[in-house]
């Protein structure tokens, strides 16, 4: 995306804010604060798995990792449990309105900050930072820094 474009796309992004009811973003953070409130470390982990799994069965991620059909299985099991348990159990107030409010993307942004939430649990595991970590042997620093100037 060039730097037009990203204006372009930064500016649809303001106007459709501007746009939206205000109603409609509070009853939106309400649900994904609700989403998030009512999640363990365990069903954010869960929730992590379902999305790797899932990743996985790309042709061009299956060599790193051994993709099996049983664990998708699995993993869709227990991400469904979570998400029916999250919308129809602990947060069923927050996600009608919600939806009444902005329709069914609020559901998906409120698994969007879930999946953020998700994330960065598990960058912050010393590993997972040390495999991330070795990127670094191979940036041309100061070819970076020049380019940056």
């Amino acid at each position: 995306m060039n730097a037009r474009s990203a204006a372009a796309f930064l500016v649809a992004i303001a106007l459709a804010c501007l746009a939206a009811p205000g109603q409609a973003q509070t009853a939106t953070d309400t649900l994904a604060r609700c989403v998030s409130d009512s999640t363990s470390g365990k069903d954010r982990k869960d929730l992590a798995k379902w999305v790797f799994a899932a990743m996985s069965a790309h042709p061009e991620l299956k060599e790193v990792s051994r993709y099996r059909p049983d664990f998708m299985e699995s993993v869709s099991r227990t991400g469904g449990n979570l998400f029916n348990r999250l919308l129809t159990v602990d947060c069923r107030q927050q996600a009608r309105a919600a939806v009444q409010a902005s329709g069914p993307q609020a559901i998906a942004s409120a698994f969007r900050v879930l999946g953020e939430l998700a994330m960065r649990e598990l960058m912050a595991d010393k590993d997972v930072v040390a495999s991330m970590g070795m990127i670094e042997r191979f940036v041309d620093a100061k070819r970076l820094d020049e380019a940056l100037k």
